[in-house]
């Protein structure tokens, strides 16, 4: 049912669009002529303008042809960095970036899923209900399109976001929440050659901090991260004043609660004992979600896996994505895997057959929902 090399034109073709976080203009402007083409009639929101972007949410309804519960199909079109004038190269049965940018399988891989399970189903004549899809907005910026989304004309039951990795039929139902953590470190300066007894060292203090720090993997459901540091004007100066970013995600809340207290523990601390000041800021980017496998979600999966051959696998994972914002505005929502591979990275890259599968594993999830 799946055209393959449809598909790899296309992927190939979206993936050459530029489509940074908050510069998804031309990229939605492209999925809404495809979606019009279909003989749709594609909506676009106003979550560009609240957070400052070029182009808002798109939003889709496709009528079904039976009487089952909606559903909402999700994937993002924004990518990180570097991701301008990307040269998509095909060896084999490999998508691979030139090494100079990333890719963008990440989430093109899921857009083009769903362009391609919309037209199976329309050219198959199969049966199906209601279908919103929704392509968001600065999803790598801290799911910012997804959380102004307004789903109150989104009937869906469940939701199924297009943006995981791993081998097809790897469904995320479980990932964490994320504390973003904001550190101002405030010393004293003094001059390094002359007097620097009279200085206090944020520098020193953010170190002394960090070092006696638990970050990484702190267990099998929480991890840390220190991830910038800025601060310091010359080699001469002792350093008065630093910035730290880092996070802290958990699919606990009371662990995600323990974490972030003792990374403020340890600044205040470094602080008290060289005589500095620390302002620590702690604010949740997203909340986890679990899925139960009892849940109706599952079986539709497990019908779709059943009916294609593909191993179904549900699996937690340390990351975050709209689906976590979905779950938390009601709709019970997983993330299923596109075969996307060393995303984030100028190593980028996407098998076809996967990709190929991945949608053929959606055409399946959609005509499986019965209840």
């Amino acid at each position: 049912m799946v055209n393959r090399d449809r598909m790899v034109s296309e992927f190939i073709e979206l993936v050459k669009i530029d489509s940074l976080t908050l510069k998804e203009r031309d990229m939605a402007d492209t999925l809404k002529k495809k979606l019009e083409n279909m003989g749709y009639q594609p909506k676009e929101d106003d979550a560009g303008e609240k957070i400052g972007g070029n182009a808002g949410n798109l939003i889709c309804k496709i009528n079904g042809n039976k009487k089952v519960p909606a559903i909402l199909l999700m994937a993002h079109m924004d990518t990180v960095v570097p991701g301008t004038g990307k040269k998509p190269v095909i060896s084999g049965n490999l998508i691979k970036t030139d090494g100079t940018t990333i890719l963008g399988g990440d989430d093109v891989a899921g857009i083009e899923c769903i362009l391609e399970a919309l037209r199976v189903l329309k050219e198959d004549m199969l049966s199906h209900g209601d279908i919103y899809v929704v392509f968001s907005v600065a999803e790598e910026g801290g799911l910012m399109g997804a959380k102004n989304l307004d789903l109150s004309e989104i009937n869906a039951k469940y939701g199924f976001v297009m943006d995981d990795g791993g081998k097809i039929g790897h469904v995320a139902v479980s990932a964490p929440s994320q504390n973003k953590i904001d550190v101002k470190i405030i010393g004293k300066a003094a001059h390094a050659g002359l007097e620097p007894e009279k200085g206090i060292s944020a520098i020193q203090i953010a170190a002394e901090a960090v070092s006696s720090m638990k970050l990484g993997r702190i267990d099998g459901e929480t991890t840390a991260n220190i991830g910038i540091i800025n601060g310091g004007q010359a080699t001469n100066i002792i350093c008065d004043y630093v910035e730290i970013n880092a996070e802290a995600r958990s699919r606990s809340s009371e662990k995600l609660e323990k974490q972030t207290a003792h990374m403020e523990e340890c600044f205040n601390k470094a602080a008290e004992k060289f005589m500095g000041r620390i302002m620590f800021e702690s604010n949740l980017l997203y909340p986890a979600f679990n899925i139960d496998e009892q849940d109706e979600i599952i079986s539709v999966l497990k019908t779709a896996s059943q009916s294609t051959g593909v191993e179904l696998k549900l699996e937690a994972t340390g990351g975050g994505s709209d689906t976590n914002i979905i779950n938390e505005k009601g709709i019970k929502a997983v993330d299923v895997s596109v075969g996307m591979d060393k995303v984030h990275s100028v190593e980028e890259q996407i098998l076809i057959d996967d990709l190929v599968k991945a949608a053929d594993f959606l055409v399946a999830i959609i005509t499986s929902v019965e209840k």
